[in-house]
């Protein structure tokens, strides 16, 4: 009986996805500098809006390098990356939709019943 050699394409997929270590190395040095900016503006005092939109910014691009590479979402599949990240979005364009809704009951409790406690 003859014995034959499996292909390499079904070998590779048993044994999984290897990346070369300078990818990790990069992602790495850029999340570092992402926490790096994240953190001179709470140094530089930056106030208001732009600071929280700065601190936001950096936080979802850092979670977005985690996602993608450590998390390997890059070579998934485009469905699986749906499933994983279409419900987060969903559910904040919710939560938006609630907060406009709470401002408009409140706003309408306080003109037209004098208070909006």
């Amino acid at each position: 009986m003859k014995h034959e050699m499996p292909s390499t394409e079904t070998s590779v997929a048993h044994e999984g996805q290897h990346h070369p270590i300078s990818l990790y190395l990069k992602v790495w040095g850029y999340l570092f500098v992402l926490s790096t900016l994240s953190y001179l503006v709470d140094y530089m005092h930056v106030q208001g809006i732009v600071r929280w939109t700065l601190i936001i910014l950096f936080m979802l691009m850092k979670a977005g390098l985690i996602l993608s590479i450590f998390m390997h979402l890059a070579w998934e599949r485009l469905s699986l990356i749906y499933a994983i990240l279409v419900p987060p979005l969903v559910l904040l364009v919710l939560v938006r939709i609630m907060t406009i809704e709470a401002d408009y009951a409140y706003w309408t409790r306080a003109i037209f019943m004098g208070g909006g406690g």
